[in-house]
């Protein structure tokens, strides 16, 4: 039986050289830095600790840049938002214990929006696994099941020889679609080790694409050719995957109106004539969607807010392309796909053949409408004012990150993301504090471009740490900070169930002094002078702070 050798990694001459003659001083931790290096890496985020010593150290001999935040947690936002960025794994450097718990809820956030992570996590020394209670410092029972629920995989690491394999077999998991977060844990020991091994220098984890059956195309094609009233949801597997002008060509292809989800902000134009926007959270949006016979979703799995809180309920038939296996039909029974939502495009544009509504535009143009009377009958000239000027202000190009705050809520609906990939916020999971340290990940993977985070003072509360970092790292990231003293949007909820709110009120600094305090520019502004405000601050180089006290409130809910 004969093999092709061809794919096989080859050595270079001095790497042939460097193998026979590794540089004395290494250990455990080289290993790892070295195979993130021969993986292509180039920048990690992370925070040290006790355990993990041995691979910061090893960055000093490496070419890798490091970025250091505050909080665990927030390094895993940075880690977020750098791999949404760029479509490339964000190894994120963890400690035991502690350490590796408090960057859960990043990681789920990563999990939920499919951006790769690759978490490496120090442990306590081999002696002490096997939840033996041998007391050492950061010791869990079982450190991998806090984190199994949350990522893709986990890789265990006991030997410096299992090093490069884990990793690498963790970076292909990473990269495969769906996209998302992985974990490596290596005990303290392992790290500390000091190791003879060759220099880690040809690795391949190149991840196995998800290709559509052909036949399952076929019929997709047929129903879409065929339909009367075809509609497309589009959601952020369209935007990880790179497909918004596959998406384009198909919708025009077939005259189909496209609604983008919160998370598939950008992915299809906001002011073209087929363009539903993303007004999911309104019942004329929602009757429009059930009133088609042929509805392709591509890259959602239809969830809470994609649904209209679960009041969504589809008339005519589903066809669902989707990554993750597991979202299909998940929600709605549907012709489903398991497929890339770029390949599946792709071929879907293959196979259709044209169709001309002369309706479809001016349908859309009904909807819009209708959605902007109810919107117009409720009192809202503050909150459309603010987000108008954020929008004015914002270059086209520039990345944003929302944090869970009443202005977030009316960006999901009502932001115009001029571009794909630029507008992310934490919708996935919902936790607070994401925007600040996911727009310095963001800043890191383009420092070219101004980025914007928009808090509230309560989710700015979570992130305040990061004024130093963005300081250090002189980043240029513009933070707008609404502060309404509280958590606004809990308020709101708990006064429409309960008639009054508790635990929602919130003391908060002077968020102007406190910024200034670290090094960095702040300004208080008001609704009638935002944009002229943002605006200097985006142009500014390094970070900035922006501060509106206003109090916003959100559109009447359409699925109660």
């Amino acid at each position: 039986m004969s093999h092709d050798h061809d794919d096989r990694p080859q050595l270079t001459a001095a790497q042939a050289e460097a193998a026979l003659k590794p540089p004395p001083g290494r250990n455990g931790g080289d290993l790892v830095i070295e195979t993130l290096q021969g993986l292509g890496a180039t920048t990690v985020f992370g925070l040290p600790g006790q355990h993990a010593l041995g691979m910061f150290d090893a960055l000093r001999r490496s070419s890798l840049t490091y970025v250091g935040l505050r909080v665990e947690n927030n390094a895993g936002f940075a880690a977020d938002a750098y791999g949404r960025i760029t479509g490339e794994v964000a190894p994120l450097l963890l400690s035991t214990g502690p350490g590796a718990l408090t960057s859960l809820a990043a990681l789920q956030e990563a999990a939920a929006a499919s951006a790769p992570v690759l978490a490496v996590s120090s442990q306590i020394p081999t002696a002490g696994l096997g939840g033996g209670r041998h007391g050492y410092l950061h010791e869990l029972r079982d450190q991998q099941a806090s984190v199994r629920d949350i990522v893709k995989s986990v890789h265990t690491v006991r030997t410096p020889s299992q090093i490069p394999s884990a990793i690498a077999a963790a970076w292909g998991s990473a990269l495969t679609a769906p996209h998302g977060p992985v974990w490596v844990e290596i005990p303290q020991d392992v790290l500390l080790a000091g190791t003879a091994l060759p220099v880690v220098s040809a690795l391949d984890a190149t991840p196995r694409e998800v290709y559509p059956r052909p036949e399952l195309t076929l019929v997709a094609a047929h129903l879409l050719s065929h339909a009367e009233r075809p509609v497309i949801i589009a959601g952020g597997g369209v935007v990880r995957s790179d497909a918004a002008g596959k998406l384009r060509a198909l919708a025009e292809k077939i005259d189909a109106p496209v609604v983008t989800t919160f998370g598939g902000k950008g992915a299809f134009p906001w002011e073209h004539p087929l363009s539903l926007r993303s007004w999911l959270e309104d019942r004329h949006t929602t009757d429009f969607l059930e009133d088609a016979d042929v509805l392709l979703v591509v890259g959602s799995g239809l969830g809470e807010l994609s649904s209209n809180y679960h009041t969504f309920a589809p008339r005519g038939r589903v066809v669902q392309i989707e990554a993750d296996a597991g979202k299909l039909e998940s929600n709605h029974p549907a012709l489903g796909i398991h497929s890339d939502a770029r390949e599946a495009l792709s071929d879907l544009l293959d196979t259709v053949e044209p169709r001309t509504d002369g309706t479809a535009a001016e349908r859309v143009r009904a909807v819009l409408e209708a959605v902007h009377d109810r919107i117009a009958a409720q009192d809202l000239t503050l909150e459309q004012q603010v987000l108008a000027s954020v929008r004015e202000a914002l270059p086209d190009a520039a990345p944003s990150f929302w944090d869970m705050t009443i202005l977030a809520y009316w960006a999901w609906s009502a932001f115009d993301a001029r571009h794909p990939n630029t507008m992310h916020s934490a919708q996935g999971a919902g936790g607070l504090g994401y925007a600040f340290p996911a727009a310095l990940g963001a800043a890191v993977a383009d420092p070219t471009k101004p980025v914007l985070a928009v808090s509230g003072d309560g989710g700015a509360m979570y992130s305040i740490a990061e004024l130093a970092t963005a300081r250090q790292y002189d980043l240029p990231v513009t933070w707008l900070i609404v502060d309404d003293g509280g958590y606004g949007i809990l308020r709101e909820y708990m006064t429409g169930a309960f008639g009054e709110a508790t635990a929602t009120e919130l003391s908060r600094p002077d968020f102007v002094a406190l910024a200034e305090s670290f090094g960095v520019p702040a300004v208080r502004t008001t609704p009638e002078s935002l944009t002229a405000d943002l605006g200097t601050a985006l142009a500014a180089p390094g970070p900035s702070v922006v501060v509106l006290p206003a109090l916003l409130k959100m559109f009447e809910p359409t699925h109660l």
